[in-house]
């Protein structure tokens, strides 16, 4: 099945938002950590700067993700300007069989390469042993723990959110 992976435009929001939606009506179906909503006005600025990405196949689309080139609120002093980073990825719960993570990575290491950036690294909910140990399964280690401030510099999901982080040297 050919996939393509394509800067999302504003006219996909409608869709975008229901596979947020449809993301956390399944987190909450099956009583696991996750969102209980999302901002859409992060999602709408990550459209503007080309920094939200669909994986389609023909017109459908397959999930969605955001890049970042710098988080210093979450990274911290670990935050050296040589890293990108996965954010709020989801996935259409229409394809679950589908093995979208491995094209999601390759894509990312590939591009994160020709940045000549030396990590790809992604935050998800700590205490969610299952999906630590999927993205440990792809190589990425797990740094630490660490809360999220309060602060409107992040999006409302990820504000006072404790999280693993996890890093894949490139």
């Amino acid at each position: 099945m050919p996939k393509i992976i394509t800067p999302a435009q504003s006219s996909d929001l409608p869709e975008i938002y229901r596979l947020f939606e449809q993301a956390i009506q399944f987190q909450r179906e099956k009583n696991y950590i996750g969102w209980n909503n999302y901002d859409k006005e992060f999602i709408r600025e990550d459209i503007r700067n080309q920094l939200l990405y669909r994986i389609l196949n023909g017109e459908d689309t397959l999930g969605i993700f955001s890049l970042c080139y710098s988080d210093p609120l979450i990274w911290r002093e670990m935050e050296k300007s040589d890293a990108i980073y996965l954010h709020r990825i989801v996935l259409n719960r229409e394809f679950r069989d589908i093995k979208l993570f491995s094209l999601l990575l390759d894509w990312a290491l590939e591009h994160a390469g020709q940045k000549k950036l030396k990590h790809l690294r992604m935050d998800t909910w700590a205490g969610n042993e299952k999906l630590i140990n999927y993205y440990k399964s792809y190589g990425f280690r797990f740094i630490e723990d660490y809360t999220t401030a309060n602060t409107e510099e992040l999006p409302v999901q990820h504000r006072n959110l404790k999280v693993a982080l996890l890093e894949l040297t490139i």
